[in-house]
This record gives C-alpha cells, sequence and structure tokens, in this order.
C-alpha cells in the first residue's frame, strides 16, 4: 500500500509538472496577442513571426544544448556541464517545463524592438539568449549548486531568472535598434497607439491564466504538503495582478482623468512579474502590496523611459518585466514570512537579492550589447525606412495581416 501511495505521488507530481508547462506554453498565444495589439497592424505577421521563432528555437535549442548548460553539473558554480541533445527517460517533463520557461525569456525582447527590427537580425538574438545568456544566469539559481543559490538569492519562479534576463535584453536591443519612425520629433515623445486593444485584452487574460503555470508549476509538485503550497501560490499570484492593475487603472484615472488601458493591462503583468520571484515566500497581504508596488512602478517606469531616456518600447516589455522583475525581487527580502525584513530577518537577505538583481542585470546587459553590437556592424539590426513605413508584413514576410483592410492605425 505504502508504495503504491508512493507511486500515484510520484504521477501526480509529474503530471501537475507537464500540466504546469501547457499553461506557460499557452503563454506564447498571450505574448502575440499583447504585441500584436500595441502594434500597428501593418506588423501583426512579423510580430506572430518573432514570437513563433522564440517558441521553435528555444525548443530546438534548449534541447540540444542550453538545459543541460542550466541544469548540467556545475563548473564553478558558474555553468552547468554542457552535452549534446539531452535524452535522460526520466527527466523528460522537467525539461518541457523549462524549455518553456526558456522561450518566455526570450519572447519578452520581441516587444520592445517591434516594428522596426529585421526578422533575421531578431532569429540569432533569439538563438543566443537561448542557448547561453539565459541558462548560464538561470544556472547560478535553480540549478543547485549555483553561487546565487549558495548566497541564499530567492526567485523561486523567475522574476529575475526569466523577467528580467528578457527585459534587460529588450532595453539593450531597443537603445541599439533606435525609436519607431516619427516617435519622437523635436525633443516630444509622440504617441503612436496599438491598432486592436481587444487583442491586447485577450493576450492578458490569457498570460494570467499561464501564470498559474508558471508559478504553480515552480513547486515541481503537487502530492502531499505540496498541494497546500501550490494553492498557496495561485492566491498570491492572482492577488498580485489583481492589485496591480487597480493601482493602474487608479494613477491613470486621476492623472489623465480617465482610466487608461494599456497601462491598467500592463499593470496587471507587473503585478504577475512582481510576485513571481516571491509567489511561495510572502503572505496573501504581502502579495497585495507587491501588486500594488508593482502596479505603481510600472506607469511611473513607462513613462520615465519613454519621455525622458527616450528609449522607445511599444509595449512597456522594459519596464513590465525589467524593472518590475527587479523590484518584486527585491521586495522578496522585505515581505518573505521567514526572513524577510518586515518579519524580524534583518538587512540580510534584502542584501542577498540585491546581489542577485544587480549581478543578473549585468551580466545580461554585457552579453547582450555584446550580441546586438555585433549583429548592428555585420547584417545590420534596422529595416529600410521605406520598409518601416510601408510595413515589415509586407517586406519580411511578403504578406498583410488584415488583407482587405487598407488604413493603417
Amino acid at each position: 500500500m505504502e508504495t503504491n501511495v508512493i507511486e500515484a505521488n510520484a504521477v501526480l507530481d509529474l503530471m501537475w509538472i507537464i500540466i504546469s508547462g501547457i499553461l506557460v506554453f499557452f503563454m506564447q498565444a498571450g505574448f502575440s496577442l499583447v504585441e500584436s495589439g500595441f502594434t500597428r497592424s501593418k506588423n501583426v505577421i512579423n510580430i506572430v513571426m518573432k514570437n513563433f521563432v522564440d517558441l521553435i528555437i528555444g525548443s530546438l535549442a534548449f534541447w540540444a544544448i542550453g538545459y543541460t548548460i542550466m541544469y548540467g553539473e556545475s563548473i564553478g558554480s558558474f555553468i552547468g556541464s554542457p552535452s549534446l541533445f539531452y535524452n535522460v527517460r526520466e527527466d523528460m517533463h522537467n525539461l518541457f517545463f523549462q524549455t518553456v520557461f526558456c522561450a518566455t525569456a526570450a519572447t519578452i525582447v520581441s516587444g520592445a524592438v517591434a516594428e522596426r527590427t529585421k526578422f533575421s537580425t531578431y532569429f540569432i538574438f533569439s538563438f543566443i539568449l537561448t542557448v547561453v545568456i539565459y541558462p548560464i544566469s538561470g544556472h547560478w539559481v535553480w540549478q543547485g549548486d549555483g553561487w546565487l543559490t549558495d548566497l541564499g538569492f530567492i526567485d523561486f519562479a523567475g522574476s529575475t531568472v526569466v523577467h528580467s534576463v528578457g527585459g534587460w535584453a529588450a532595453l539593450v536591443g531597443a537603445i541599439l535598434v533606435g525609436p519607431r519612425i516619427g516617435k519622437y520629433t523635436e525633443g516630444k515623445s509622440n504617441a503612436i497607439p496599438g491598432h486592436n486593444m481587444m487583442y491586447g485584452a485577450l493576450g492578458v487574460f490569457i498570460l494570467w491564466l499561464g501564470w498559474f503555470g508558471f508559478n504553480g508549476g515552480s513547486e515541481l509538485a503537487i502530492s502531499g504538503e505540496s498541494s497546500f503550497n501550490v494553492a498557496g501560490i495561485i492566491i498570491t499570484t492572482n492577488l498580485a495582478a489583481a492589485a496591480g492593475a487597480v493601482t493602474a487603472l487608479f494613477i491613470t484615472w486621476i492623472r489623465y482623468g480617465k482610466p487608461e488601458v494599456s497601462m491598467t493591462l500592463n499593470g496587471a503583468l507587473a503585478g504577475l512579474v512582481g510576485i513571481t520571484a516571491g509567489c511561495a515566500a510572502v503572505s496573501p497581504g504581502g502579495a497585495a502590496i507587491i501588486g500594488i508596488l508593482s502596479g505603481l512602478t510600472v506607469v511611473f517606469s513607462i513613462e520615465f523611459i519613454d519621455k525622458k531616456l527616450k528609449v522607445d518600447d511599444p509595449v512597456g516589455a522594459i519596464s513590465v518585466h525589467g524593472v518590475c522583475g527587479a523590484l518584486g525581487t527585491l521586495l522578496v527580502g522585505v515581505f518573505a514570512t521567514d526572513g524577510g525584513l518586515l518579519y524580524g530577518g534583518g538587512f540580510g537577505q534584502l542584501g542577498v537579492q540585491a546581489i542577485g538583481v544587480v549581478s543578473i542585470g549585468a551580466w545580461v546587459l554585457v552579453t547582450s550589447f555584446i550580441v546586438f553590437f555585433v549583429l548592428k556592424k555585420t547584417i545590420g539590426l534596422r529595416v529600410t525606412k521605406e520598409e518601416e513605413i510601408e510595413g515589415l508584413d509586407m517586406h519580411e514576410h511578403d504578406g498583410a495581416a488584415y488583407p482587405d483592410f487598407t488604413i493603417d492605425r
């Protein structure tokens, strides 16, 4: 009887990881809808193709070598011992779960460089992020023997490991590729509205759903005590998303006179990103506060990056994923019920969280700059002026998302 229970629990845990991975897989559809909805109709196919590339290249490259660079036997607590074409029968569920995480990190870059970047260049960068940049920094935290793990760094489901990695790479890409034509004139930032907020809203709903697998699945089990842990993680995840959305809604209502839809949607995503590091470590009340702080931060971060730094990020990916990912990771050191600043733990955990945020941020900024800079000087990052004006769908993919809709919005 005891053996049967153990076997049943093992099957249940494996099934939960696979189901969670399927939910995270579905997030690619959410990213595609958000990014295409927040940009113009003439570039929808290009957005879809970039998100599709992140998934297919990520799946193949991460299986071929990226997974072992991330999870192989540690070399100096820095990198896993690489091997080709991973094929351990008992570990295929983990390979799948981590593959869709890798694809998520890669696809964050897509929205920030949308509407003006060469498809071929993006293809190459996505590959390098998948096999080098993401797996190495992920090894530091999640392999078990990484140097940040040894310090006690907490990033349960990837506010920094996944989201900030994608966000900081997006920042470098957006800076080096430059703003879209017409975005900045005479020092002023001009709004370039997305063509379909229904797509954007549907995408956020899909991402919100997928996040229950993203965070809940990171428990890597659902039997025994893990069942209660998973339920708690889903509650903290949901509360943070709702708090982030309502905060962004009221801030824009007060500042602009009307509740603004794109900021409200990004507020929900900011809350989700912010809670991802500490979803298993904080109370429901702490999660709600993290969501509020993330929703507050994302509004002002998007405005600062757009209007002050003059970095053109069509979907707000840098703020949602980079800034709020870093913020959420730091806040674990404040709100963690075991060792957090507000729970008598002092500043020790907060200091470790800061080391992790800064070190991974520096790694991604430097490596992404090298890759993007080399690509810029060789094959180029940007399409021609004429191609950008007429739309990437026509010139990069010889098609149109709306062939009977001739008015560009």
